[in-house]
Formats: structure tokens, sequence, C-alpha cells
């Protein structure tokens, strides 16, 4: 399939964070657009301003008329969050319409261009950001599908006009369900290969073969980035003449040194056989988004940056919402919103958020995302989130799937070690408006971002109120 023989899809699941930008991108192919999504979000009300029609109902009657009348061209793509129950599309297969999951679109997209491949079980967003901005910032022409919604452009897709084979393409290779072998890319990177999706994978060994398939379809005289945490469990299975550089904090080919914190700025040098330089500034906190820069940076390395092009693009970056997002930064109160969703990613957050506030009280609110995430790393759950000094818990988001008996947010609680309290989202506002607080981070891949401006509000109005006192 090519795209230009396409003339409409049909996103199910638009509202998706990858699925959107897809969407957007084929838009400004000249190419039919409409979906369905469960919920409406910003980010379907900006393709609906773009002129896309989505339906927020499971109804066949919905469907648009044209697609199912004539079926060449014509392509369903879909997410794997779509429940096989769902009735637009049972009715969309009956009339015999081509599906394609996400993953096996953004294979075909890529196809012409130089791709750059951003994998891993944590930092792909944060990554795959960095680089495009890299690469925006410095003139060269680039397109990037990221999953999040950067700060500097405030969209989850940057484009440029040049044809895809004068341009570099960036994108997230996903673990989940595999999907990363639909690409063949030029560029690859590997940031983390931490046990997760066991649902699909059954236990971790048989998900770190997915990834040993993964650096075996980079192009030959292609380069992989690796961190160094993770390098001796893959090297092995990377094909002849492809390049594999390893980078790290304080280790590997590519390594970051003598960080330091000021000013809610994390400052590091970076030493290596290939480019030296010295006290980068990075606007976006934490020790991991440091690491995820250090790739970053390796990679515009080998496309041909040049230091002060690297320097000033850093500085310049301000990071992707969600991520270690800042919603309220002052003297006596800061609040920050986190997409962090596994264990790992937790502990690395609240580690560096007590290197930035050393002896002040952090309260975390914490959404678990998905019963089988739960289910499976409960108690490491409980350890992470016992790097704050007290833990709201809301419901476990379930996303795609069903309640497993016998799972909650419970099991997490009955193993923390700090102050905590069960909570959801009809009363957290009133837990939070209870009590004195320093720092407030809330963190979760479900729905929790909606709670933030509530939160945010309680929050403000809170301080307002104490300094009339």
């Amino acid at each position: 399939m090519r795209i230009e023989e396409l003339n409409m899809i049909y996103f199910l699941g638009i509202g998706g964070i990858g699925m959107s930008a897809l969407a957007h991108w084929c838009q400004r192919q000249g190419i039919d657009i409409a979906g369905y999504d469960r919920t409406e979000s910003s980010i379907t009300r900006s393709l609906e301003k773009q002129g896309v029609p989505i339906s927020y109902e499971d109804r066949k009657e919905t469907i648009p008329r044209k697609l199912l009348e004539e079926t060449t061209g014509k392509l369903v793509v879909y997410t794997p969050a779509i429940p096989s129950d769902n009735e637009i599309s049972k009715t969309l297969k009956a009339h015999s319409l081509t599906f394609l999951k996400r993953s096996q679109m953004l294979g075909i997209i890529s196809k012409p261009y130089f791709t750059v491949a951003v994998a891993g079980t944590h930092g792909k967003t944060t990554t795959s950001s960095i680089i495009g901005h890299l690469l925006k910032h410095s003139g060269r022409p680039c397109t990037a599908f990221i999953g999040g919604i950067t700060q500097n452009y405030q969209s989850n897709l940057l484009m440029d006009s040049e044809p895809p084979g004068e341009q570099i393409l960036v994108v997230e290779a996903d673990e989940y369900d595999r999907s990363f072998l639909t690409l063949q890319p030029d560029i690859a990177v590997i940031t983390a290969m931490d046990a997760d999706h066991l649902d699909v994978y059954g236990d971790s060994k048989q998900m770190q073969e997915s990834f040993k398939e993964f650096v075996g379809k980079i192009k030959p005289g292609g380069k992989l980035f690796i961190n160094n945490r993770i390098y001796n469990l893959l090297k092995d299975y990377v094909k002849a003449g492809v390049s594999v550089y390893s980078y790290g904090i304080e280790s590997g080919i590519f390594k970051a040194i003598n960080i330091t914190v000021k000013d809610s700025k994390f400052i590091f040098d970076i030493q290596s056989p290939k480019i030296n330089m010295d006290q980068l500034n990075l606007n976006m906190p934490g020790f991991h988004n440091v690491e995820n820069a250090m790739s970053a940076i390796a990679v515009g390395w080998s496309l041909g940056l040049d230091e002060k092009e690297i320097r000033e693009a850093i500085a310049s970056y301000s990071g992707v919402k969600r991520r270690f997002e800042f919603i309220i930064n002052q003297p006596e109160l800061v609040f920050i919103d986190d997409y962090a969703h596994h264990p790992v990613e937790i502990k690395a957050l609240l580690y560096s958020v007590k290197r930035l506030y050393p002896n002040r009280k952090i309260t975390a609110i914490f959404q678990p995302h998905l019963f089988t995430r739960t289910r499976d790393f409960y108690l490491e759950f409980a350890n992470s989130l016992s790097l704050a000094t007290e833990v709201l818990l809301l419901d476990i988001y379930p996303a795609r799937e069903k309640p497993i008996p016998g799972v909650s947010s419970n099991l997490i609680a009955t193993e923390l070690t700090v102050p905590f309290e069960l909570s959801n989202e009809e009363n957290i506002c009133e837990l939070v408006a209870e009590r004195q607080l320093e720092v407030v981070l809330t963190i979760g891949a479900g729905d929790i971002d909606q709670l933030v401006g509530p939160i945010k509000n309680v929050l403000i109005n809170q301080a307002q109120n104490d300094s009339k006192k």
C-alpha cells in the first residue's frame, strides 16, 4: 500500500496522542480524515477545528456514508485500545475495509524517509522531542511524530515541506504489541528495557527478545545509540555494518558528567571521543532527562550538528507537556505533573524531585494505569512511591482492560512505607484542600491530567487565603 493511493482514512481511537499526529499528517497530504474516540479532549477538539469529523458514540450510524459506499482507496487505522466488541469496528470490517494498526501505518509512512526511531520502555517521548527540536532549531528539514505535546511547538507533530527523501523523520518506536518491528530505521535509540507490558509478552525475557529483533531491523550502515545499562544485553544482536554507541550518566561512550542543579535546571558536561562540551543547560529537570538529552545529543552529532547548534538547541528546549511539567513553581509551593506510570519512571521522577527540593514535604498523587500492570508491579510501585513524604492513591485507570478480581490500588497501598490515603477523582480536591502542601505531584498515564486544573485551583486558592492571614 502507498500513501498516494489513499483518498480517505478512518481512525479508530483518533484522540490518542500517536493517532492524532498521524491524522494531522495524513490530512496535510490531502487525504480525507474522520474518526471515533470514546471521549472528547483538547486533542480531538484540535482535529475538529481542522475540519475532521469525529464521533464520540459507538454507533454504526455515525460512520461517514462515503466510507462504506466505495471502499477503493479507503483505510481504517486503529489502536489496540479499541475493544473487540466496538460496533463501528465490526461494521467497517463487515464492509471489507482494510485495517492497519497505527504502527503499521507509521511503517508505511517512514519508508521513503531517513528515519530515526526512538525505542525503550521509558523516555521515548522526551528523547524524540529533543531530537526533533535539535533538528528544527538548527534548520534541518525534519518531520517528527511525538508521543506528547511539545512546549516549544505546542504540537505532537513537527513537519517540513521538503520531499521525504530530503528530510529526516523522527518517530517513537513503541514496544507495546511488538509495534516497533514494523520499522526499519537508519538510526535507532534504545533508552531502557525494563519489564513492562507483561500482558502482551508474558515475561521480561520475551520482551527482551522483541528488542533484540528490533535492533536487527536497523539498516546496513546505520547507527544504534543505546543506554549503557542495557548495552551488554543487546550489542551482540546488531547486524554487521551497524555502528553501536553507548551513552549514560558517568558511563558509556557519550557520558554526562559534573551534573549540578540550579534554579530548577540541570547543568552538565558531555565527555566522549566524538564531542566534548561543558556547562549545557537543560530546562527540563531530572537525571533521567539528562540521560534522554545525552542520547539526543549523540544522535544530533551523528547527523552533523555542530557544538554551537547543539548548545543553543538544548538551552532553548522547553520540554513536553506532562513530562516533569511545572504547573506551579513558586518559592513556597511547587506543583509538577508527570506521565510516569511505571515503577522505574516514578523512582527516577521522585529521586530528581528530592534532589531539587531537599527537606521539603513531597505529596505524590498517583493514578495506577492498567489492572495488569498494577498486579505485576504493585510491590515495585510501593517501593518507588515511598520516596515521597506521603501518597494519595487514586483508583486504577483501566484503559483497554476489564477489572481483575482482587486487583485494586489497595495492593500498592498496603506495601507503602509512608503515610497514604486512598481516594478517587471525586474527592481528591477535598483531600488536597485539607492539607498544607509544599511540593505536589500528579503522576500517571490515565485521565489524571483532567484533575490538574482543579487541583491547581485548589492550591492557588489555598495559597491566597494563607497570605491573607
